[in-house]
């Protein structure tokens, strides 16, 4: 089992929700790299159409096409699956990645900053799973399941959110539901896991490391002194759609340069503090 076979998506097909840009695009880009066909959908169908085309001139051997997808309703959610059912009646890869977050202080964190982050991180995709199981089932064997890959967050492994406090609750909410629906699709040759992104660049990320100053002041912040680049995504999610993930199910992987590991201490300081116990 070489490398390019053990990673080998030809003739797969997957839908990314939230895919125009950020991590959602990476992904994509990584998928079709490996012969996948990938279907990007978010709320606004020029970006998902504009996305599927720039993927398309990159010369990968999956090819790529958008079209509008809104999972913040019951009614975006079936609508967004009856496009789905036109282009496949199998679908391999699903991943939930479309999110939205909100931040307020504490004392004016308004309901709506509350309802609408849920609607879309959480409600939705657990309703988009459920709507799209038929074409999972059909996809999916004891060798080679279907995947469910979602979108968490390191915000929902530990209180790094700030002021967005939803998005942090929301994202917690998705590495448990992961391991709910995996023990739940397990026998039916579907897998469920999920990844927890640290900081990397996306629309969602720009304010904090939109600049090069921030990317190096948020990487000095990190045990591996880094922010993330596409390849990191890329890896993670290959793992959980190819071969190579086949056995794995109900398991978030923080992607998030040690962020989930701890605070970096400089070498000086722990070479200064070691102690040798002669007895």
């Amino acid at each position: 089992m070489t490398p390019d076979k053990l990673f080998d998506l030809t003739g797969k097909k997957a839908l990314i929700t939230g895919a125009a840009t950020g991590i959602g695009y990476m992904a994509a880009e990584g998928l079709m790299g490996a012969g996948c066909d990938v279907m990007i959908a978010s709320r606004k169908a020029k970006s998902c159409e504009g996305a599927a085309e720039q993927l398309n001139k990159l010369g990968l051997r999956g090819k790529a096409e958008g079209f509008a997808g809104d999972v913040g309703s019951m009614e975006g959610v079936e609508a967004l699956v009856e496009e789905v059912k036109k282009r496949t009646d199998k679908l391999h890869i699903l991943m939930n990645n479309a999110g939205k977050t909100w931040g307020a202080p504490l004392e004016e964190f308004p309901w709506e900053g509350w309802s609408r982050v849920m609607d879309v991180n959480v409600t939705g995709m657990f309703h988009l799973t459920q709507k799209l199981l038929p074409l999972l089932r059909a996809a999916g064997t004891a060798e080679d399941p279907a995947r469910v890959i979602n979108t968490g967050s390191i915000g929902g492994w530990q209180p790094r959110g700030g002021q967005a406090f939803s998005y942090s609750v929301s994202k917690a909410a998705v590495h448990f539901m992961t391991e709910s629906l995996a023990g739940r699709l397990a026998p039916e040759h579907i897998t469920v896991n999920a990844i927890a992104p640290g900081p990397f660049m996306s629309k969602m990320m720009a304010f904090a490391i939109g600049t090069e100053e921030q990317k190096q002041r948020a990487g000095k912040n990190l045990p591996l002194g880094r922010v993330g680049t596409p390849e990191d995504i890329q890896g993670a999610v290959l793992y959980f759609a190819s071969r190579a993930g086949a056995y794995v199910t109900g398991h978030t992987i923080p992607i998030a340069g040690g962020a989930n590991a701890g605070i970096p201490v400089p070498y000086d300081q722990v070479k200064a503090t070691t102690v040798v116990d002669d007895d």
